[in-house]
């Protein structure tokens, strides 16, 4: 892609960078990139606190920035207002291309080591893998998920954590939201047998493609841009790792599509919005099992009642 788009930034206090990309998010109707400058490190409790962090939302060059920037700034004036001792500088605007955008993140994308055995390395850097790794080389592109924000590595760790408990193995398992493929070549690796990956951005289906030919696992992983409310398979496992707003209007596919005694792993889901997910979730046929915590993200794990 070749085309012409405008960032938005914001150097925002750390403690806020979640509830403005969140705001960003919804204002730009893309994802956002936020830069913690501090990550020279091999794994993520390594990686030193910044008190400031960059967000970056980026909307074509022929969009109208004008209601949008008004819009920012009102919200982070708001923010200002509430919180005197925060200091928050107006957003920055300039031109860039998607080229740009797509790689000049690359520098601070280092190998992770997440739960017991797997290790992520981008396909520019080099690892040495322990006797037991799990080895995953991914090239994110323009799609979501390197294993590095927090609502990946947890959905990670409660995927390992759960197919470390199910006997007879392989289960099969749906991956909503797939972005990059992550999640799904991990439950591969995991021992999962059929894996469908769905994502509603055909863009990410193919980055997901390029990161399962890359890793061997092109033919065990199916990729698709189906939506769940046309899906009629079933599945052992469902991870998905969107907003909350979309968990809530997908919960009762969710659980319509999770076999009895099946594993359903939420992430994506801001700390202060738990309680809303919760109670969207109560009067399905599933039974909560815990809540894991990282920064000011949470994913949840439930389990489909066996007789139901």
């Amino acid at each position: 892609m070749d085309e012409n788009w405008v960032e938005i930034a914001c150097d925002v206090p750390a403690e806020f960078a979640d509830v403005i990309s969140s705001f960003m998010t919804a204002l730009s109707g893309n994802g956002v990139c936020v830069e913690n400058l501090c990550v020279d490190a091999f794994s993520i409790s390594e990686i030193p606190d910044s008190p400031r962090m960059t967000i970056k939302a980026y909307l074509p060059a022929e969009v109208d920035l004008t209601p949008k920037m008004v819009e920012l700034e009102l919200y982070l004036k708001e923010l200002s207002a509430r919180h005197p001792d925060a200091c928050f500088v107006p957003p920055t605007i300039k031109a860039v291309r998607s080229e740009d955008w797509s790689s000049s993140w690359k520098v601070h994308f280092k190998p992770l080591r997440i739960g017991r055995r797997l290790l992520i390395v981008p396909t520019w850097e080099e690892a040495v893998p322990l006797q037991d790794d799990l080895l995953l080389r991914i090239d994110p592109g323009m799609a979501f998920g390197t294993g590095g924000h927090e609502t990946t590595r947890l959905c990670l760790e409660l995927l390992e954590k759960s197919m470390n408990s199910i006997s007879p193995l392989p289960p099969s398992l749906l991956d909503l939201g797939t972005g990059s493929g992550i999640l799904a070549m991990a439950a591969t690796l995991f021992g999962a047998g059929r894996v469908l990956a769905l994502d509603i951005d055909p863009d990410a289906i193919e980055v997901a493609r390029e990161n399962l030919a890359m890793n061997g696992l092109d033919g065990t992983v199916v990729c698709d841009t189906i939506p769940l409310e046309s899906l009629e398979e079933n599945f052992d496992i469902i991870l998905a790792n969107i907003l909350a707003e979309e968990l809530l209007r997908l919960a009762p596919w969710l659980a319509a599509r999770l076999n009895p005694g099946g594993t359903l792993i939420l992430s994506g889901i801001l700390a202060e919005k738990e309680e809303l997910v919760r109670q969207g979730f109560v009067s399905l046929p599933l039974q909560f099992v815990e809540t894991s915590f990282a920064g000011e993200w949470v994913a949840m794990l439930y389990r489909r009642f066996v007789n139901s």
